[in-house]
């Protein structure tokens, strides 16, 4: 009975993440105790949230069966007209919408290019991760953004109930677009297009309109990072996003979202992130020196990846194993006198 509880709670996705998070924080723990002291977590948790939010944004295209590679430059390009505004001295509100609206017209670019004229994802958001970045550098002419208002930058430290305001905008998207996908009608949508297109047009789903909301959703979601990155970093570099789009990728495969769509959560993206954030924050605390780090946070990556993947191997060939004797013992009770 215990066996069998056991085997459905490791078969959670989330549950699993959560337990490959602590087992290695213990261990880096051991090598160095600074890392699991309270101030060490809450700066790594402020610190994974503009990849946390790309992820769960990332996810709705990747249910979806395509994948956006442009989610960096969008973010560089919102945060460089947002950056712009806030130096100029425009309402708050005014900036909010104008940097929404950039990255959903991103998005909505993205969308129509693959669902209305069938270019591929991959070369669609290959080709806009260009040209935006291209548009960026010719709207800042090269030039960093700075002098962003103090009151903007106030809100990356200001807490509420212990948390900074960046923390409770990750936790708010994520509980959003988790309702969003799994107690509406419309969100299950993303999940049976990305499981098999073929068939949702065939029951009239509107796969275009999901398609593109899909690109929408993620565009969105790199114009509230971009935000966020404004918080936290008080200046906007020409390089704002850029090399961002593989890591938020790798943080939602990671957090067990199928790059061949149809499965995954946002919780899970959003988890994937942290546990990313603390893989590459883990390497200063174990004295690595800074060029190793790509390569070994990469190699840790896949070690995680590919070990995560056995268990859940094993987690399901034990369930299988259960599922098969059940009616084997059923029988044998009910043939003995």
């Amino acid at each position: 009975m215990m066996k069998g509880i056991l085997l459905k709670l490791f078969q959670i996705r989330e549950l699993s993440i959560i337990l490959l998070i602590v087992l290695f924080s213990l261990f880096v723990g051991s090598l160095n105790i600074e890392f699991l002291t309270g101030k060490s977590i809450l700066v790594m948790l402020s610190g994974s949230i503009i990849l946390l939010v790309l992820a769960v944004g990332q996810s709705f295209v990747l249910l979806t069966a395509n994948i956006d590679v442009s989610v960096g430059s969008i973010m560089g390009l919102s945060a460089a007209v947002g950056g712009t505004l806030l130096v100029n001295g425009s309402n708050l509100f005014v900036v909010l919408i104008s940097v929404i609206c950039v990255g959903a017209l991103c998005g909505l670019i993205n969308g129509i290019g693959v669902a209305q004229l069938k270019i591929p994802a991959i070369i669609m958001t290959l080709g806009m991760l260009g040209i935006l970045r291209g548009i960026m550098l010719i709207f800042t002419e090269g030039m960093w953004i700075e002098a962003i208002p103090t009151y903007f930058k106030m809100y990356a430290v200001t807490d509420f109930l212990g948390l900074p305001y960046p923390v409770w905008i990750g936790i708010f998207i994520c509980l959003i677009a988790y309702l969003f996908l799994n107690k509406t009608k419309f969100g299950s949508y993303f999940y049976a297009v990305g499981d098999n297109l073929d068939g949702a047009k065939l029951v009239g789903l509107p796969v275009k309109t999901v398609s593109i909301l899909a690109f929408v959703f993620s565009g969105i979601s790199a114009a509230i990072a971009a935000l966020i990155f404004i918080m936290n970093i008080g200046f906007v570099p020409n390089q704002t996003g850029s090399g961002i789009e593989l890591q938020v990728i790798a943080a939602a495969v990671l957090g067990g979202v199928s790059l061949t769509g149809g499965a995954g959560t946002v919780i899970g993206a959003a988890l994937g992130a942290i546990c990313f954030t603390i893989i590459n924050n883990s390497l200063v605390y174990m004295k690595i020196p800074a060029y190793w780090n790509g390569a070994i946070s990469g190699l840790l990556l896949l070690a995680i990846v590919i070990a995560d993947t056995k268990f859940q191997k094993f987690i399901s060939r034990r369930k299988l194993t259960n599922m098969n004797s059940q009616p084997t013992n059923k029988g044998m009770e009910e043939s003995s006198p």
